[in-house]
């Protein structure tokens, strides 16, 4: 399994690799970039199929956060680990000492915090072991849990590009189908739903769409299905590369935004969203609301400030919008350009 010659791989600072026999952990950290700041980035733990998927996705996901911290300007680099794991069946407190001896061996090169398949009791257990594990605020609503934020940041995102392509000021009747309804997707849709839009959604967890269902009134249907509902907005939430050579033709929707990282297999994927007129808000600007919470669990700074900053999503993305119009380019560039100008000149 090669590092520097992987597709995926861009010129990565750091990519550690940790196995302990005792814990069963085996885990990948990569540090993207660090010239804006220490890599800030998700710790995710997932059951993946192979050691190379895994790879891939450490490699792409800290990549995004350098990308999602230039775009928040913030101070922060680009960093991600995983975890090789199922996290409903495997995880225990001995992993996750382990995981936090891995992080405080980087000496604060890379700092963590939730991710998909961890939580704030995770962060508190990984604490123990290392200085650099945030999302953690004991006494605070969601004991600094960033997913609140990030779907909140989501929500704003969604709202700008459905006002953008569709001209539509309130969400009363838009049609929006979600792909994973967990611990972001869920939020996303309570808010949707509490604005009247109609929810589709899906889960590979059974417990996750019938709650949906029974709490929010959604349609449910099964896997590849939420691909081909005829609806205004495609909310991906759940893992990335979703949009791909096989799922943009079955897409019915107008506009493409949701909390999911790396949606697009390709970036040539974005050029074939423009082509069929969807609205593509970029990935790492629409779903940046999580890394900006931590950032300033770490800084400082009220609750308001943080709402401000968050809130800001929106205007970047009209932005962003704006200059794709002008330039006859797809979104996901414009978002990256103006990312690599502020983190590349460094």
């Amino acid at each position: 399994m090669s590092v520097f010659s992987h597709s995926a791989f861009d010129g990565h600072e750091h990519v550690a690799f940790y196995h302990d026999a005792k814990s069963g952990l085996k885990a990948i950290i990569a540090i993207h970039n660090t010239n804006l700041g220490p890599a800030l980035g998700g710790c995710r733990m997932w059951p993946y199929a192979t050691d190379e998927e895994a790879l891939r996705d450490v490699l792409r996901l800290s990549r995004g956060m350098t990308y999602k911290s230039a775009i928040s300007n913030i101070k922060l680099g680009g960093g991600k680990a995983v975890i090789i794991g199922n996290h409903r069946t495997q995880k225990t407190d001995a992993l996750l000492h382990s995981m936090g001896d891995f992080i405080e061996s980087l000496g604060g090169r890379y700092i963590t915090a939730e991710d998909s398949g961890t939580s704030v009791a995770d962060m508190i257990k990984i604490g123990e072991r290392t200085r650099f594990a945030g999302g953690v605020v004991e006494g605070s609503e969601h004991g600094g849990d960033p997913s609140p934020t990030t779907a909140y940041g989501v929500f704003v995102g969604l709202k700008a590009a459905a006002q953008y392509r569709l001209g539509k000021s309130s969400l009363q009747g838009l049609k929006v189908a979600i792909q994973g309804v967990g611990n972001v997707g869920f939020r996303l849709a309570k808010q949707l739903h509490a604005e009247g839009a109609e929810l589709i959604v899906s889960d590979i967890f059974a417990d996750n769409t019938e709650r949906a269902a029974r709490e929010l009134g959604a349609t449910v249907v099964e896997g590849d299905a939420i691909f081909d509902q005829k609806v205004d907005v495609f909310a991906p939430c759940a893992l990335g590369a979703i949009i791909n050579d096989d799922t943009i033709s079955r897409l019915k929707a107008t506009v493409v935004a949701g909390a999911a990282n790396n949606q697009l297999a390709e970036e040539r994927h974005g050029d074939m969203l423009r082509a069929r007129e969807i609205l593509y808000a970029p990935d790492y600007v629409i779903n940046a609301g999580g890394i900006v919470d931590v950032y300033y669990q770490r800084t400082g700074g009220t609750e308001a400030q943080l709402k401000t900053h968050v809130e800001s999503i929106g205007d970047t993305l009209i932005q962003i919008f704006d200059r794709a119009a002008q330039t006859q380019q797809p979104t996901g560039i414009v978002a990256n350009k103006i990312a690599e100008e502020r983190f590349m000149k460094v």
